[in-house]
């Protein structure tokens, strides 16, 4: 039976699902490529697209999972059972309060928790209509297995440690490794050469447990060994292809720089080690292995700089005395690559070419050269952005990036370049299961809005309808075209230097903590696991002034703020009108 009485409730469900949805893709999807644009590894264009495939195909493909913490284990539905109705009117009131505040902290550029921002509404709606007594706040004795840590308000200041703290550790033993495994030593590309396949399989191993434990619309009949087996089949399969296709393109690419080589190359596999050596570039080629420090002085240089020393306004630039620096800066001089990543970096970066081009001038509102500038405005806005450029600017809570920068060691560039292949699968990974994890924020409350209008009767624990899935990841991924670049800006290189190897094990440490949380059912925030992988690792660079203490604290004390406001918001709301007089 359709309660046709509280359409209204319904079509503000609409609204406010719509807005929640699409503040999730404009703060919370920069987290997984935030790092990967600050590193150079993609530019903002090809990260948007690329978060637009898996945002959408994880919150499609895999999110059909009710979100039973935010519809379940904090406020329960059985305190609704006769009034099933005050549940609907709860889950508008939730969804707005998270969408109000999300709006709020997206446009002062505050990357906060989504999840947390519903579970807050989530809270609020539930102490204004049933009283604070009858929220779960901690799990009961009863729980039993993961419930014990999944269920109640707690879990959301576990969070707080848990998420950021497993991440910091994930992120900083890979970021380790590979520093001391690769980037320090005497030939890091060869190295690298042996590591890469390694991560490639791993990453692959991270998706597979992703799809097989946290499921979808599909069924996985398969034993426990079965599903071992088939997980770490997926990642050896796929490391095995790397190294057979892919490894060979990228030696012809790194070492013997053959420039004539294009991406489509890649099947031909080891029959590329025979080709005969290339002849001399063009002097017009631009070489693939960009400079990932363009722009980014070392200490040294800063120093030098700042003193006034004319040599660094030359290029000619001081010998680094730090330990570390000292030996990536004669690992660069050894391997040839010494010019594009010591010299070069002193000189600002190039220029931002922008999309959308001027506004026409002279010209009325309705000729077709003025309607084709507003529709590429409207279209390319978001991603005609020089968020790179945005990162280095100084302001009140960026302090001075350029000396945080400086104290971060530059590594090969060559070694660099082939991590950012790396970076990009990483990437990938933890947008596919950001989508998975995070489109219930959006669409599990308005599922219940949309049965209880439907049936009139509490909602069971069935599957989230696939189109309510499409409806969220679509708002989602409009919010991240259209705005998620102002988040971009203060993550990334506004909390430390970023480079391909540093963004890979940001990004593998924050996948690794999201889909344990998965597992696990814990309500956990993307944006706390990648502030804390990104702490963990900046405080690898050996010297805790290469982090923005300032940024950190802010991100930090957004998350404290998030639950509270949209709580205050969604339960004000809940009191006014359960509380209204009626006449």
């Amino acid at each position: 039976m359709v309660l046709t009485q509280y359409n209204y409730l319904f079509a503000l469900g609409i609204i406010f699902a719509i807005l929640d949805a699409w503040n999730i893709g404009a703060n919370d999807v920069a987290n997984s490529w935030a790092t990967s644009v600050a590193s150079r590894s993609l530019t903002l264009m090809q990260a948007m697209i690329g978060a637009s495939i898996f945002e959408f195909a994880g919150a499609v493909g895999v999110g059909a999972r009710v979100a039973d913490t935010i519809r379940t284990k904090i406020v329960s539905p059985d305190h609704y059972e006769d009034k099933p109705a005050v549940l609907m009117l709860g889950m508008v009131c939730a969804i707005m309060g998270s969408s109000i505040w999300l709006t709020i902290a997206t446009k002062i550029g505050l990357p906060v928790s989504t999840t947390h921002s519903l579970l807050g509404g989530v809270v609020g709606m539930g102490i204004a209509s049933i009283g604070a007594d009858k929220v779960t706040w901690v799990a009961p004795s009863t729980a039993t297995g993961t419930d014990k840590i999944n269920t109640g308000v707690v879990s959301v200041f576990l969070a707080w440690i848990v998420a950021p703290g497993l991440s910091g550790i994930f992120a900083s033993v890979i970021f380790l490794s590979t520093k001391y495994g690769v980037m320090l030593r005497k030939d890091p590309v060869k190295k690298a050469f042996a590591l890469i396949p390694v991560y490639f399989g791993l990453t692959a191993i991270l998706l597979a447990m992703l799809l097989i434990w946290k499921g979808g619309s599909y069924k996985i009949d398969l034993t426990d060994g079965g599903i071992a087996g088939a997980i770490i089949g997926t990642g050896f399969a796929w490391a095995l292809l790397v190294a057979i296709f892919f490894m060979p393109w990228l030696w012809r690419v790194v070492v013997v720089e053959d420039w004539q080589l294009r991406w489509y190359h890649i099947y031909l596999g080891p029959l590329l080690l025979r080709r005969p050596e290339p002849p001399s570039p063009p002097a017009d080629f631009e070489s693939p292995i960009r400079d990932f420090y363009e722009g980014h002085l070392t200490r040294d240089q800063l120093e030098a700089k700042r003193a006034g020393n004319a040599d660094v306004e030359a290029g000619r630039l001081p010998a680094s005395t730090d330990k570390e620096a000292a030996i990536a800066d004669s690992i660069l001089k050894s391997s040839g690559n010494s010019e594009s990543s010591s010299e070069q970096a002193a000189f600002a970066p190039r220029p931002h070419k922008p999309l959308v081009g001027p506004k026409p001038e002279g010209l009325p509102w309705y000729s077709g050269a003025m309607l084709f500038w507003y529709f590429k405005f409207a279209v390319l806005h978001g991603v005609d952005q020089d968020v790179v450029s945005a990162q280095k600017k100084k302001d009140m809570l960026s302090g001075d990036l350029e000396d945080a920068h400086a104290r971060a060691t530059h590594f090969d560039n060559k070694a660099e370049f082939m991590y950012s292949f790396l970076q990009i699968m990483t990437a990938a990974t933890a947008s596919f299961s950001h989508g998975a994890n995070d489109i219930s924020n959006a669409v599990g409350p308005f599922a219940t809005i949309y049965e209880i209008w439907q049936s009139g009767a509490i909602p069971s624990k069935a599957p989230v309808p696939t189109w309510i899935l499409a409806f969220g990841a679509a708002a989602l991924v409009i919010g991240l075209w259209t705005y998620g670049y102002n988040i971009m800006r203060n993550l990334g290189n506004k909390l430390t230097l970023n480079s391909p190897s540093r963004g890979f094990s940001m990004e593998l440490g924050s996948t690794i903590t999201i889909i344990v949380a998965t597992r696990l059912k814990l309500p956990i925030s993307t944006t706390q696991c990648i502030t804390g992988a990104i702490v963990g690792v900046g405080l690898c660079n050996g010297d805790w002034r290469a982090l923005n203490w300032r940024m950190i604290a802010w991100i930090y004390g957004g998350w404290i703020f998030t639950l509270p406001i949209s709580g205050i918001i969604s339960g004000g709301l809940m009191g006014i009108i359960l509380n209204a007089p009626r006449w």
